[in-house]
């Protein structure tokens, strides 16, 4: 027993087109989203009491723009490679 704490990021794309990929980086707490980053909305959003505090300060750091360039490194640069992969198996 004990408290579960954990990020999930991933990118949702139906091309390799970038203005067709998304980022997004989210924040868990006992299974409970609290917090997430989506590049489309180009911000932190909370979703409880603690990510809306936690959403609010990123949001006003160097934190947001740091998320901002997580879809050109982690999304752009990689979508290609599965997108082909997906489509030679469908």
């Amino acid at each position: 027993d004990g408290f579960w704490n954990y990020v999930v990021t991933h990118c949702d794309f139906n091309s390799t087109d970038s203005k067709d990929i998304t980022f997004i980086r989210s924040y868990y707490y006992n299974k409970l989203e609290i917090v997430r980053f989506d590049s489309s909305v180009g911000r932190y959003v909370g979703y409880t009491e603690l990510g809306v505090k936690n959403a609010e300060a990123w949001n006003s750091g160097p934190e947001v723009v740091q998320m901002r360039n997580e879809k050109e490194r982690y999304c752009v640069n990689n979508v290609g490679n599965d997108y082909r992969s997906a489509v030679t198996k469908s």
